[in-house]
């Protein structure tokens, strides 16, 4: 089965036809919050490419590698709290942040 590393996000993930992933950062400020359900997005930074019988590995990237994909949710994770405290001085900070995500299931490696 075919598979590739593409890097998104400041991560790389290792995709496969079929696969379901959830990344944290797509695209730039706003444009996260620009993708609607059902959306198509491209990813053009392939690291490796893998058919079954040949590899090709990039220096730094595989040219004229593809990797592209549906978007099946955009959205905001769960609340995570950030708790600041300073015993026996009155000092308390309670700061939250919901981090966005893109959930996108990968439909072919070119």
């Amino acid at each position: 089965m075919p598979y590739a590393v593409i890097k998104t996000g400041g991560k790389q993930y290792v995709v496969e036809p079929g696969l379901t992933l959830t990344i944290e950062k797509l695209g730039r400020g706003s444009f996260t919050q620009d993708l609607k359900k059902g959306d198509s997005v491209t990813f053009s930074e392939v690291l490796l490419t893998d058919d079954g019988s040949t590899a090709k590995v990039g220096t730094p990237m595989v040219s004229g590698a593809t990797v592209t994909a549906t978007v099946q949710a955009v959205g905001r994770l769960p609340k995570v709290e950030v708790v600041k405290y300073k015993a026996k001085s009155r000092y308390l900070k309670r700061r939250g942040h919901r981090q966005p995500f893109v959930r996108v299931r990968i439909d072919s490696i070119a």
